[in-house]
Order: C-alpha cells, then sequence, then structure tokens
C-alpha cells in the first residue's frame, strides 16, 4: 500500500507561515505568514497545484484568518481583531489587549456558531501570559480562558460536543466538553502531552471520522490522534517546522500544512530550503471537516 504523497505547494516561503483554512465558497486556500504580517488568498489549478494568490499586507503580526459569510475577512492580528473587506481595507474589531506590545494574538478558527476563536501569546512566550478569546457575533470580546503559554491550534469534534486546544508552551492538546448554545467549556482534560520541550504542538485540524491532526513543532510532523489521545497515524515532512494544517480541495481530501523558517540557521535551512513554503498531502483516505466562517455583523 504507497504512502500519502508530499510536496511543496506554495511558491514562496513564509518566514511564520501558520493558519491554513480552507473558504469551500470561494475554492481557496487562506493561511497567514505572522511575522511577516501577511495574509494570503491561493486558488487551486486543476490538478490540484497553486494557480494563483492574492497577498494582503496588514500593519501588524496576524496570527489567523478566517472568511466572514457575506465577503471579507477576520484576522486575529496584534493585540486583537481586524475585519478586511475584499479590497484589503482593513477596520479594527475587538482589541482585548490593545496597549499591550508584550503580546499578541496567535491561532484561532470559527465554531460551528460562527463565532470566532483566537488565542494570545507573549513575545518571549512567558509561562501563563496568554489567553483565549471568543469574538461574538455582534463583534464583542469576551475572555475564555487564561493562563496560558502559547495558545494554539483549536478545533471541534464532528457532532460539535467537544473541543480542542493546544497550548505549545506545556506541549499538550487539551479537550473540553463544548456548549454550542453559549460558547462555554468545561471538563478540561490534557489528552496529549509531549514528553520532548523540542518537539510541541502547534495548529490542528479535525476529520469527518473525528481524528485530531496536529502539526508538531520541531517534529517535521504531523500527527493523527484519536478524540482519546491515542496515536492513530503520522505523516512525515521534509522540513522541521510545520506550523498548522487544514484540509481543502474540492472534496476536502488534501491536507495542507503550513510551515516555518523562524529560527532556523543557516546551515538549517540549507538542509531544508522549502521551510515556510505550504506543502500538500494527498492520498491519506479521510476527509476533513468545513472551515465554518464567521457569521456575526460588522456593519
Amino acid at each position: 500500500m504507497n504512502g500519502p504523497t508530499v510536496v511543496p505547494w506554495s511558491a514562496k516561503p513564509g518566514v511564520l507561515s501558520e493558519g491554513p483554512r480552507w473558504h469551500e465558497e470561494r475554492g481557496e486556500l487562506l493561511w497567514v505568514d505572522i511575522l511577516g504580517r501577511q495574509l494570503h488568498r491561493g486558488t487551486l489549478a486543476g490538478d490540484g497545484t497553486l494557480d494563483r494568490v492574492v497577498t494582503i499586507t496588514i500593519d501588524r503580526h496576524v496570527g489567523a484568518v478566517a472568511p466572514v459569510l457575506g465577503g471579507g475577512y477576520v484576522l486575529a492580528a496584534g493585540p486583537g481583531f481586524l475585519f478586511v473587506d475584499e479590497d484589503g481595507t482593513v477596520r479594527e474589531l475587538a482589541q482585548p489587549e490593545a496597549g499591550r506590545t508584550d503580546v499578541r494574538m496567535n491561532d484561532g478558527a470559527c465554531d460551528a456558531q460562527g463565532r470566532f476563536w483566537a488565542g494570545t501569546m507573549a513575545y518571549d512566550e512567558s509561562p501563563g501570559r496568554g489567553a483565549l478569546y471568543r469574538l461574538e457575533l455582534d463583534a464583542s470580546c469576551t475572555a475564555v480562558l487564561t493562563g496560558l503559554t502559547i495558545s494554539n491550534g483549536i478545533g471541534w469534534s464532528p457532532d460539535g460536543e467537544t473541543m480542542y486546544l493546544n497550548d505549545s508552551g506545556p506541549g499538550t492538546v487539551e479537550s473540553f466538553r463544548f456548549n454550542g448554545r453559549d460558547g462555554s467549556i468545561t471538563d478540561r482534560r490534557t489528552i496529549v502531552s509531549s514528553d520532548d520541550p523540542a518537539v510541541v504542538p502547534d495548529g490542528l485540524t479535525v476529520d469527518v471520522e473525528g481524528g485530531i491532526w496536529v502539526a508538531l513543532w520541531g517534529g517535521g510532523t504531523v500527527n493523527r490522534y484519536a478524540p482519546d489521545g491515542s496515536l492513530l497515524a503520522s505523516v512525515k515532512l521534509p522540513v522541521e517546522r510545520p506550523t498548522s494544517c487544514a484540509f481543502g480541495g474540492p472534496d476536502r481530501e488534501t491536507l495542507f500544512v503550513t510551515t516555518a523558517q523562524e529560527g532556523l540557521d543557516d546551515a538549517a535551512l540549507a538542509r531544508q530550503p522549502d521551510a515556510g513554503r505550504v506543502f500538500s498531502v494527498t492520498g491519506l483516505g479521510v476527509r476533513g471537516l468545513p472551515c465554518e466562517p464567521y457569521r456575526g455583523t460588522l456593519a
């Protein structure tokens, strides 16, 4: 039996490429370069390769993106949330960390109800300085969790009753009971814990069977875990620092994996010249869940 096929997909590497999201309505892959301050929108050619990319440059570090129902995009960037329209015009929304220069927004995603969740981290990665926020449908903001270190990959089970969240500081994948009606989370459990501080869970996505795909920063792999945290599969990449992943393409059967150059010296970059590019992984035999849009009113 043949294994999965892993190939570089994006044409240019980013410094810290992150947060891929498949915009099903428009047939485009969204991703960001956090330190490059860029939002990318890539369309696919008929054979699944990259057709073209539209890039929007932001005036601050941008951690995550989600499409908005009806047009445009919400970003977790700098100290809070932004709206970017189709022309690239930027408008500030809630700014929960306004006035602070020591923290920034990091990874995020929308729940099935259309609320946009995103977390923060300190630039120096100080323990306990991160938090998890929820952008409500009226564009107000709620603090959901504090005491995190590097709030990272977030996703939900197919039935919407479980939320997963990575904290890259202690290297854990956390599971919560999720109430879709009010967005509350309870019953926190650690289901995966890294025993190597150099290899930590970064971004994640969930497939239609409930498998949790986690990019392992420093480990050069994307692992698939069961809801109880047991390891089901592992995909090896030709780069050291995968950052996140998302299923996309016409049938959501291609796993797109973002990667980073950040922190790699010249010798490491010479060994992995494709670091920072987006990779496509095919032949996994499973489909991903749809990327939910933000469903709030931003008028």
